[in-house]
C-alpha cells in the first residue's frame, strides 16, 4: 500500500468476528491504528481511559456534539458511544490508516462525511454459526443473546449500504480479502 492513509469502516453483527479481524489486521500490517470511542458509561473493572475509551460526563459529551467533535456519534441504553474527530485526524496527520468498528447507524453517519471512507460488512456464515459464536463466547446471558440475535437481523439487513460485504468463514481468507480491497484504493 503507499503512504496514503485511509479510513476504513468495519461493520458487521455482534459474533462475527470483527475484534478479531481487526486484530490480525494490525499484526499483519502496524500502519493500522484501531479508533478509540468516547462513552458516558462508567467504566467496566479492567477498562482504562484513554485506551478502551474515552470515558466523558454527559455534560461533556452533550458540550462536544454541540462542537461538532465527534465524526459519528448515538444513544443506547441512556449512554452516549462516539468518535472523536480530533483523534481521528491526528492519526491521520501522522500517515496511519484508522480502522472503525462501529454501528450501522454510525457508518452511515461517517460515510456521510467521508464519502472516501471504505466501508465494509462482515457477514456470518450462517445465522446458525452466528449463534454459535455469541453463545460459545459465554459473555452473555440469554436475554441479551436473544436481543444480539434479533438486533443482527436489523443489521444484516443494511448490509446493502456498504461498499464490501464479506462473509467470514476464515480468518486469513477474510483479512487476506481486506488487504485487496485496500490495495484497490491506491
Amino acid at each position: 500500500m503507499k503512504n496514503k492513509s485511509k479510513l476504513l469502516i468495519i461493520t458487521g453483527p455482534s459474533g462475527v468476528g470483527k475484534g478479531t479481524i481487526i486484530k490480525e489486521i494490525q499484526k499483519k500490517n502496524k500502519t493500522f491504528w484501531l479508533s478509540i470511542s468516547a462513552t458516558t458509561r462508567s467504566a467496566r473493572e479492567g477498562e482504562i481511559d484513554g485506551e478502551h475509551y474515552f470515558f466523558l460526563s454527559k455534560n461533556k459529551f452533550e458540550e462536544m456534539i454541540e462542537d461538532k467533535l465527534f465524526i459519528e456519534w448515538a444513544k443506547f441504553a441512556d449512554n452516549y458511544y462516539g468518535t472523536p474527530l480530533e483523534t481521528i485526524n491526528k492519526k491521520i496527520n501522522e500517515g496511519l490508516n484508522v480502522i472503525l468498528e462501529i454501528e450501522v447507524e454510525g457508518a452511515a453517519q461517517i460515510k456521510a462525511k467521508f464519502p472516501k471512507a471504505i466501508s465494509i460488512f462482515i457477514m456470518p456464515p450462517s445465522n446458525e454459526e452466528l449463534e454459535r459464536r455469541i453463545r460459545n463466547r459465554g459473555t452473555d446471558n440469554e436475554k441479551s443473546i436473544s436481543k444480539r440475535l434479533k438486533r443482527s437481523e436489523f443489521e444484516i439487513s443494511s448490509s446493502k449500504e456498504f461498499d464490501y460485504v464479506l462473509v467470514n468463514n476464515s480468518l486469513d481468507e477474510t483479512v487476506k480479502r481486506i488487504f485487496m480491497i485496500l490495495s484497490d484504493h491506491n
